[in-house]
């Protein structure tokens, strides 16, 4: 099992961008790249959990760092004059990262849901997916939810996708790993028959090199999945300034710019609702 690395790994700094009209609004705009301070200080880089394996959304290559999530995280940094500082936000752990202050927001492909709202606050969605099925190439008998019965499906512990399945399709014998990459190849090496997840992440790894000729999207989705940036939940100001960097970013054209930079080359394209209206979400 992959070791987690939730040290703190590199600084990416905001680009200088002159935006007077920051969706912020506060002190934190235009303070620059200041250091890091105990808890993340108002001035210091904001402290983001992403994934550090899902291509198409968020992915570590050495010391560099792609993906949708990368860039809202940039963008949001952008927004609010401050730096983006990554780190890696396992699914089991988002919660507890941002409960013990060790990041400042999560941008990793995280589903609001009413019972996550209970521990962390949300701004978002910034995506709306679903979720859907990745399989072999070769594979023609599993096209949704309901041809699973008595087949072996992965997904990650903890995870939205995970709880749905265990919850609506108890005949499905679920395999649950701490990571997404390791369902994948799993699925490549026959041990399981399918992985579930968002079609966003699902397309990202069809993408790419290593799997072409050998999995697909099944592309029939079923469920709807709001995904948004976790903040603690006792910080409002953090919250609401993101959502408005978040509305920034959909309202002046670079939502649209980066979801066709990112998911173009694997052909996907967020479907009804997209783009979303992001509020401040607290239970």
């Amino acid at each position: 099992m992959k070791k987690t690395r939730i040290g703190l790994m590199a600084i990416v700094s905001a680009a200088a961008l002159a935006l007077s009209a920051c969706g912020a609004g506060t002190e934190d705009a235009g303070g620059g790249t200041g250091d890091s301070t105990a808890g993340g200080g108002a001035t210091g880089p904001l402290r983001v959990g992403i994934k550090f394996d899902q291509p198409g959304l968020g992915l570590q290559e050495g010391a560099n760092y792609t993906g949708f999530d990368v860039e809202v995280a940039n963008y949001i940094g952008q927004q609010l004059g401050r730096g983006v500082q990554f780190s890696e936000a396992p699914t089991p752990q988002r919660e507890t990262l941002l409960r013990t202050d060790q990041v400042d927001m999560i941008v990793a492909t995280y589903s609001i849901t009413d019972e996550r709202k209970q521990q962390v606050s949300f701004a978002g969605p910034y995506l709306i997916a679903g979720q859907d099925l990745l399989v072999r190439e070769n594979e023609t008998a599993i096209t949704g939810p309901e041809t699973l019965e008595g087949k072996t499906l992965c997904s990650v512990r903890g995870s939205t996708p995970a709880q749905r399945v265990q919850k609506e399709h108890p005949g499905v014998q679920l395999q649950e790993y701490d990571t997404y990459s390791n369902c994948v190849e799993e699925l490549v090496n026959g041990t399981v028959d399918a992985v579930t997840t968002d079609d966003v992440i699902l397309a990202g790894f069809a993408a790419q090199p290593q799997f072409s000729g050998k999995v697909k999207l099944v592309g029939n989705p079923f469920s709807q999945e709001n995904l948004g940036v976790g903040v603690q939940k006792d910080n409002e100001q953090l919250c609401n300034q993101v959502t408005d960097a978040l509305k920034q970013m959909i309202d002046s054209g670079a939502w649209q710019q980066k979801v066709d930079e990112v998911f173009g080359a694997a052909g996907y394209k967020p479907g009804p609702g997209n783009p979303p209206t992001p509020t401040c979400q607290r239970a």
